[in-house]
C-alpha cells in the first residue's frame, strides 16, 4: 500500500479548489445543522445543485461526456467528506444505479437513469423485514405475477431515505417453495405506487429510518431488473459492497474499506480534541499535561489510524468498532460540555464527539451487524466453519 501524497497538476489543482469552493457555498451551516436535527442525511437543495453543476453525471453515469480521472474522483470523494456533504441516500442512490444500469430494460434506464444523474430521482434500499434481520435472502414479501403485472404484499424495514426518494430498490420472493437464494425476484418500485405507505421511524441517535407497507401494490413486469427467481444475482453486487467486499486499487487512489465517510466524523472528532487538550484554562493548565490524558488520547488516535488502514470487511468491522470504543473517551476527556450537540453555546468541540458517540452504534448495524461480519471472517477467511446457534445440548441425567 502507497501512503505517500500525490502531486496534484495544475488542472487537478484548479479542480480541487473548484470543487471545494462550490462544496463550501451550497453546504452550509444551516444545512449541516439541518441535517443533525432531521437525521435524514440528506438534503434535497444540495443534491439538486450537485446534478445541475453535473457532479452526479461525472460521478455515476458510465456513459458521460466528462468522466473523473482517477485522481478528480479521489479528489471529490474527499472533498465531499470534508464539508459534510449529507451522504446516505446518496450512497444507497449510487449503489443500486449500478444494477439498473446492468439488469434494467432499456425503457427502465431511460426512464431513471437521466434524472438520477440530474439529481431529481433517488433510491434507496428494501432489504430488511421486520422478522428478517441481517440475512435478506429469508424474504418474506411476496410478489405474484398477473399477467404483464406483479402483485406486492409486505413490509420492508429500515428502508432509510424512502420519504426523501422515487423508487425502492425491492427485493421480494417470488417461489416461496424453492430454496431462498433461488426464490427472489428483484424490482425497482416507484414509491408513489397507490398501496405504499412509508412510516418514519427513530433510530437511538435520532436518524430517521422507515418501515414500507405493500398492500396490493401493482407494477408493470418492466419495473423487474433480471430474471424472475434469479434477483440473488441482481443483488448480490449493492449488498457486497454494502457489506465492505471492495478489490484494492493498485494506484492507492481509493477507499481501502467502506465506512470511510462516516470515519471521517470520527477523525473530525479525533482532531478537535487533541486541539482542544492543548488550550490552557485561566491558570495556564492543559489537558494534554495529565498523562491520563495523553495517553488515551494517543491511544484513540492509534486505534483511529490503524481502523483507518484496515482492508475490505476487516476495516468495515475496525472502523465501526473503534467509533464505539474511542467515541465515550473522547467525550470524557473534554468533559460535560462534550455533550452538547452542534450550534450550542458552550460545546467543547462544537457537537463533534457527540454526535459520534450517538451515531457509532447505528455503524456497527448498516448493512449488516457486526456479529454477522465477526462470523463472516471467521468462516470464510480463518476457516472456523459455520456457527451453531442451536441450544446446547442437555446432559442425561
Amino acid at each position: 500500500m502507497d501512503f505517500s501524497r500525490v502531486d496534484l497538476t495544475e488542472d487537478e489543482q484548479k479542480f480541487q479548489d473548484e470543487v471545494r469552493s462550490f462544496l463550501r457555498e451550497i453546504v452550509t451551516e444551516d444545512v449541516i445543522r439541518r441535517d443533525r436535527e432531521t437525521g435524514d442525511n440528506f438534503d434535497e437543495g444540495v443534491h439538486l445543485a450537485l446534478g445541475a453543476a453535473g457532479y452526479l453525471d461525472r460521478d455515476w453515469n458510465p456513459a458521460t461526456e466528462r468522466p473523473f480521472t482517477r485522481v478528480e474522483r479521489r479528489i471529490w470523494e474527499l472533498e465531499k467528506r470534508r464539508a459534510h456533504v449529507p451522504w446516505v441516500t446518496s450512497g444507497t442512490t449510487a449503489m443500486i444505479t449500478k444494477s439498473v444500469e446492468k439488469f434494467g430494460s432499456p425503457e427502465l434506464k431511460a426512464e431513471v437513469l437521466p434524472r438520477v444523474y440530474s439529481g431529481h430521482v433517488r433510491l434507496c434500499l428494501g432489504y430488511t423485514e421486520p422478522e428478517g434481520g441481517s440475512d435478506v435472502a429469508t424474504c418474506k414479501t411476496r410478489a405474484v405475477r398477473d399477467g404483464d403485472q406483479w402483485v406486492i404484499n409486505g413490509s420492508k424495514m429500515f428502508t432509510t431515505g424512502a420519504h426523501n426518494c422515487q423508487y425502492v430498490f425491492l427485493i421480494t420472493n417470488t417461489d416461496p417453495s424453492a430454496p431462498k437464494h433461488k426464490s427472489l425476484t428483484m424490482f425497482l418500485v416507484p414509491l408513489d405506487t397507490a398501496g405504499i405507505e412509508i412510516q418514519g421511524i427513530r433510530t437511538v441517535d435520532g436518524d430517521r429510518t422507515n418501515i414500507v407497507y405493500y398492500s396490493d401494490v401493482r407494477i408493470d413486469d418492466r419495473y423487474r431488473l433480471g430474471e424472475v427467481n434469479g434477483g440473488w444475482t441482481v443483488v448480490r453486487e449493492p449488498l457486497n459492497a454494502e457489506h465492505g467486499d471492495v478489490a484494492a486499487a493498485d494506484d492507492g487512489l481509493a477507499d481501502v474499506s467502506i465506512m470511510m465517510h462516516q470515519a471521517m466524523f470520527m477523525a473530525g472528532a479525533v482532531d478537535k480534541a487533541a486541539q482542544k487538550s492543548t488550550v490552557a484554562d485561566p491558570n495556564g493548565g492543559r489537558l494534554i499535561d495529565d498523562g491520563a490524558v495523553a495517553y488515551r488520547l494517543g491511544r484513540s488516535v492509534a486505534r483511529l489510524e490503524a481502523s483507518l488502514s484496515a482492508p475490505s470487511i476487516f476495516g468495515r468491522v475496525a472502523l465501526a468498532q473503534t467509533m464505539r470504543d474511542i467515541s465515550p473517551d473522547l467525550m470524557d476527556i473534554m468533559g460535560a460540555a462534550s455533550a452538547l450537540p452542534l450550534g450550542t453555546d458552550g460545546a467543547a468541540d462544537d457537537g463533534a464527539a457527540e454526535y459520534v458517540y450517538r451515531f457509532a452504534p447505528l455503524v456497527g448495524i448498516y448493512g449488516g451487524t457486526l456479529e454477522v461480519f465477526r462470523n463472516m471472517i471467521a468462516q470464510y477467511v480463518l476457516g472456523l466453519g459455520k456457527p451453531n446457534y442451536s441450544p446446547p445440548a442437555r446432559k442425561a441425567s
